[in-house]
């Protein structure tokens, strides 16, 4: 009995598979068989937006044919205005006015007569020429002219008539202007208009390619076409007022009967017909199935190698499209600002891990990748954590180009140089306490000689005091014999404060201060500070600047270092020298959008095999020299984006020459 049951339990299995498996079968063709009646749908949709958009374009177009009938007439109508005018001021006389109104009629091809008639309704003159009894009405009867009269006098102002049979044959209407003379109404000035001429002239012949335009009346007679194609049948027309003449004319545009679309129904045909042989080819699609799960076992195999590939880097990957999107961001990125990944793909500008005080310059980096004009070598840019701590990166961009060679955006690789810069800024600083350094010995090796040059103002104002004190204890001392020693007295005591001045500038701890600076007062303060020094080896300080100098881009300390640094060692080299002919040249000048600074001595001069190794660290030809002065000197120079060399001296010696930037308006100048 449980064998029969559990028989009759398990019979249905096989039943479910094949419905299952019929079902899976029988998908693919109910799917195609929507996808035709979808595409049905689309082609019914496609031509309803198709005639839709006939429709709007034919509405369109006739907005603009009848601006630009309405545009021509309102010329045609201040052209007659003037013409009136200069009819009533009486420049014009009947037999004058012919003229004119001939190169009117010759000018404007819609107008077929010009009419003047005075206040009596007497024709005055006509062209082309008419008898002397025209009458002001024409042969409908004095309710169109007529009326039109009465009102162009009554309204001063521009009357259209009705339309009416023109001789010929023709549709037309009546322009009546007002003339009026020293005496008040003097007349109309008469035009009539035919509409078929409006028409063929106004209405360009492109527009016709597609459309026909005709003008009707309030009974709906035809009263001028462009064309003699048929109107169209009823829905692919469009009917609006012609303003002016007014009076019931309407202007009508419909768009000119087309063929059936051919190449549509050859592609629907086309369509049906791949469906049919889809149907066919979907049996081969399964002998297709096992090679792609081994296609994708492949590249599941290989994604999971590249990811973890990826996962192992260190430096931060990030992916954007053409639009700047975030596509793809690698785990160090997201260790490195502390965002995950599924916040990061698809975010745009402004990214969350971008510095708000810093937004404008981000974005503008970003606009210059996005234009392919990004550094090769990389740039720099400040980017915070997710908990608001700031960093440095190092990004390099580069095109991202997919399998078929498209460039579909920008892979960037971006490196933390936070502790790389820290690094950087703790080397600056011990180049500055260098530099601090070098001037400390600069300044202890010119310190006897300014103990000398001090000792000089400070004995004189002792014995200037000294002397001032006894005449006054002797009571035999004047205010006026007191005030020249007093004067004398008070000079020294400046003097030796511009001394002590100057060296506690160039020896004090400060930081590095890039401003306009005068070089002239510069180079003069330094003279000052190395004449002492100088005299005291017998050598003369020649100094040539060029008048109206202007400011360099410098700090004016670092600047006094390195001249009184090459002073120094210039003055040094000629000590074998003659003293006669020891002479220190120092000379600036303006070259090439800089300022050029050159020290010249009279020495030994450098040997060749020495120029080369100068301007190297701790290489020095003296006994008791560091090796840095040279070396910490250009160094500077170079901070100031200057340049410091050696020349040798035409004459022998040596001479060392080092430019400067020129501040502000002088560098956009030069």
């Amino acid at each position: 009995m449980s064998s029969v049951t559990r028989s009759a339990r398990a019979a249905p299995a096989p039943h479910r598979r094949m419905d299952h498996r019929g079902a899976v079968q029988a998908a693919p063709i109910v799917a195609m068989v929507l996808v035709v009646v979808l595409l049905g749908v689309f082609l019914w949709m496609l031509q309803h937006n198709e005639r839709q958009e006939e429709d709007n374009a034919l509405i369109k177009n006739v907005l603009w044919v009848e601006q630009n009938l309405h545009f021509q007439l309102a010329s045609d109508e201040e052209k007659l205005r003037y013409m009136a005018e200069a009819l009533g001021r009486r420049e014009l006389a009947p037999t004058e006015a012919l003229p004119q109104f001939s190169h009117f009629l010759r000018t404007d091809s819609a107008i077929q007569r010009l009419l003047w008639f005075d206040a009596e309704r007497r024709l005055t003159a006509a062209m082309p020429p008419a008898g002397p009894d025209v009458p002001l009405d024409d042969a409908l009867g004095p309710s169109h002219r007529g009326d039109a009269f009465l009102i162009a006098r009554s309204g001063g102002r521009a009357v259209y008539t009705a339309a009416y049979t023109l001789p010929d044959g023709d549709a037309g209407f009546d322009l009546l202007i007002p003339v009026f003379g020293p005496q008040g109404f003097d007349g109309v000035l008469v035009a009539v208009f035919s509409i078929g001429a409006i028409l063929t002239h106004h209405v360009p012949w492109w527009f016709t390619e597609h459309y026909q335009v005709q003008v009707i009346d309030a009974r709906g007679t035809v009263l001028g076409a462009k064309s003699h194609v048929p109107m169209p049948e009823e829905g692919r027309t469009h009917t609006i007022p012609f303003e002016p003449p007014g009076h019931g004319l309407a202007l009508v545009v419909g768009v000119h009967r087309t063929e059936n679309n051919v190449a549509r129904n050859v592609l629907l045909a086309a369509i049906f017909a791949l469906t049919a042989s889809a149907l066919w080819s979907l049996w081969a699609v399964r002998r297709h199935i096992r090679r792609r799960v081994r296609a994708e076992e492949a590249l599941r195999a290989e994604h999971a190698f590249r990811k973890a590939m990826e996962d192992s880097l260190t430096v931060g990957m990030r992916a954007r499209d053409l639009e700047g999107r975030v596509t793809y961001v690698n785990p160090a990125f997201c260790r490195m600002v502390g965002w995950p990944a599924e916040e990061l793909v698809g975010a745009g500008p402004a990214m969350p891990y971008w510095v708000p005080e810093e937004m404008e310059k981000t974005r503008e980096a970003f606009h210059a990748v996005m234009a392919g004009r990004a550094p090769l070598d990389g740039f720099e840019l400040r980017f915070r954590r997710r908990n608001g701590e700031r960093f440095d990166a190092l990004i390099y961009e580069a095109p991202l180009i997919d399998a078929d060679g498209r460039h579909t955006g920008w892979m960037g690789s971006i490196v933390d140089i936070t502790e790389r810069k820290r690094a950087d800024e703790l080397a600056r600083q011990q180049q500055e306490r260098l530099q601090q350094t070098a001037r400390l010995i600069t300044m202890g090796e010119m310190a006897s000689t300014l103990a000398h040059e001090l000792n000089q103002p400070l004995s004189a104002i002792a014995s200037y005091a000294t002397g001032c004190l006894n005449r006054l204890k002797g009571g035999d001392g004047s205010a006026a014999e007191l005030v020249p020693a007093l004067e004398k007295l008070a000079r020294q005591a400046m003097r030796a404060g511009q001394i002590i001045r100057r060296v506690h500038d160039f020896v004090r701890k400060r930081d590095p201060n890039v401003s306009p600076v005068a070089l002239d007062q510069v180079v003069e303060d330094c003279v000052a500070l190395f004449g002492p020094d100088a005299r005291k080896h017998g050598v003369r300080i020649e100094v040539d600047v060029e008048t109206a100098l202007p400011e360099a881009l410098a700090d004016r300390i670092l600047v006094q270092q390195v001249l009184l640094n090459l002073m120094r060692n210039a003055c040094e080299a000629m000590a074998a020298t003659p003293r006669e002919a020891r002479s220190l040249e120092l000379t600036v000048r303006r070259e090439d959008g800089m300022l050029r600074t050159r020290i010249a001595d009279h020495g030994c001069g450098i040997a060749p095999e020495v120029q080369e190794r100068l301007f190297s660290p701790f290489f020095t030809t003296k006994t008791e020299g560091m090796g840095m002065g040279l070396n910490i000197c250009r160094s500077i120079i170079e901070h100031h984006r200057g340049r410091l060399w050696f020349e040798p001296g035409p004459e022998g010696g040596a001479a060392f020459v080092f430019t400067l930037p020129l501040a502000g308006a002088e560098a956009a100048a030069a």
